[in-house]
């Protein structure tokens, strides 16, 4: 492993030190089936680095375009065990994985580009690159990323995530979304790691939790995780996502109590999945972002966005929520 320096930036903290709220950006499988990439496979939404990457750059932009402060990397599966069982070489692994930052950044660009010169000069000091590590469960492709119901060493967590979060940091991620995390014992070797080596490096960390919304999917008490993240100097926000609209407030409740940090929160849009056969069911009478968006900011939240199933529709609502 390698070590880097000891000065640690924070390009989410400055940006909430200029705006009350941030909009995160939302489903990034969800839009790539709409541009024809089938993401029912163990790579999911990965599987556009390979079949149509100029895919991934569309549904970036989409997102800028809609009002989204931040672009998630396409990078939540795509991991170098998962590209290594597809018998890809380590050098094809690591271009993928680097791969994923360039496409944000040129999505980016590209953004930039069609705004006047004003807009731009504001814009692009507004717009970062979380480089998203998901947990070890999505390589299981099992669902365990909703259960956590894995255990692992601490140095296996480790030597699983590094090499990815290496090259994320490396191809320019101003930060690290660590996501989905339903592991308690995931979640800690995450955070030494990240403290041992990438000193520079800030993250997030949003929980997967069950359908008891006062614990992690493990079944770890919530408010545990919430105060053990309390010590961790570059977790600079945290929440959830990936789960129902209708969890959230009463997660809210309990994670607001127990920090300071700014908390994040981009949740499923209200269809209901079935994690055995990776379907989703449409919830005709689920709630709307303009509808929950501000009682989640009455609640503490300050970055908002959507996950699973939500569109640049969705985030352009989130947006209109948080502002009006």
């Amino acid at each position: 492993m390698i070590t880097g320096g000891n000065y640690m930036q924070n390009p989410l903290g400055n940006l909430l030190d200029q705006q009350q709220y941030l909009v995160n950006d939302g489903a990034m499988g969800t839009e790539l089936e709409k541009h024809g990439v089938d993401t029912n496979n163990a790579l999911w939404s990965a599987m556009a680095l390979l079949k149509n990457p100029e895919a991934v750059i569309a549904v970036h932009r989409s997102y800028f375009e809609a009002g989204a402060n931040i672009a998630t990397t396409d990078s939540y599966q795509a991991n170098p065990q998962a590209f290594a069982k597809l018998g890809l070489t380590e050098q094809q692994s690591d271009d993928l994985i680097r791969q994923t930052v360039q496409l944000a950044s040129a999505a980016r660009d590209e953004y930039l580009a069609n705004l006047t010169t004003v807009q731009r000069f504001s814009q692009a000091r507004n717009l970062l690159i979380a480089g998203s590590v998901g947990p070890y469960g999505t390589f299981l492709a099992d669902g365990s990323e909703y259960t956590g119901a894995y255990d692992l060493t601490a140095d296996a967590y480790q030597d699983f995530h590094w090499r990815r979060m290496a090259l994320l940091e490396r191809a320019g991620a101003d930060l690290f979304a660590l996501e989905t995390m339903p592991n308690f014992a995931e979640i800690k070797a995450l955070c030494a790691l990240l403290k041992d080596e990438f000193p520079e490096m800030t993250a997030w960390v949003s929980l997967s939790i069950g359908t008891n919304q006062d614990k992690l999917a493990d079944g770890t008490p919530l408010a545990d995780v919430v105060e053990f993240l309390n010590d961790q100097r570059q977790v600079v926000a945290l929440g959830i996502n990936c789960t129902s609209m209708n969890n959230v407030t009463s997660a809210l409740r309990v994670i607001s109590a127990h920090t300071a940090k700014p908390i994040i929160v981009y949740p499923n849009n209200g269809d209901i999945y079935d994690p055995t056969d990776k379907s989703w069911q449409v919830n005709p009478e689920a709630a709307t972002f303009s509808d929950l968006v501000p009682e989640w900011v009455a609640n503490g939240a300050r970055i908002v966005g959507g996950c699973c199933r939500t569109t640049p529709a969705d985030v352009a609502e989130i947006k209109q929520a948080l502002f009006k």
